[in-house]
């Protein structure tokens, strides 16, 4: 969508620029005087033209560094989220392991209880 809305943009601002410089060229005055005006117009629209290039490639810029930082949040949380992940299996592994060898110590107790 985007790029067929530039297409337009230059598209429109070529047709503008060739009819300024039409309308100069058949205007009645001096050579001198339309080719001055010829190379203002030409100043002016490549003023122009430049002026909407820097604005466009400051936006793509914005949005990179906004991606960016973005995707550096999303990293961190993703970092700690496992990280307490970890923690938390670690914590419910070490209770399960000292209840399981208390359980055996009493079976063996039991046993050995049993066996004399």
């Amino acid at each position: 969508m985007k790029s067929a809305n530039s297409k337009l943009a230059l598209g429109l601002l070529g047709g503008v620029a060739v009819g300024a410089i039409l309308g100069i060229l058949f205007a009645p005055d001096k050579g001198s005087k339309t080719r001055r005006k010829i190379l203002d117009k030409r100043q002016e629209l490549t003023d122009d033209l430049k002026n909407k290039y820097d604005g466009l490639l400051g936006a793509a810029a914005k949005k990179y560094d906004k991606l960016f930082k973005e995707g550096e949040d999303l990293l961190a949380d993703g970092k700690a989220k496992y990280e307490d992940l970890k923690d938390e299996a670690q914590s419910k592994y070490d209770d399960l392991k000292a209840e399981g060898k208390a359980k055996i110590g009493e079976a063996k107790q039991e046993f050995n209880s049993l066996k004399s």
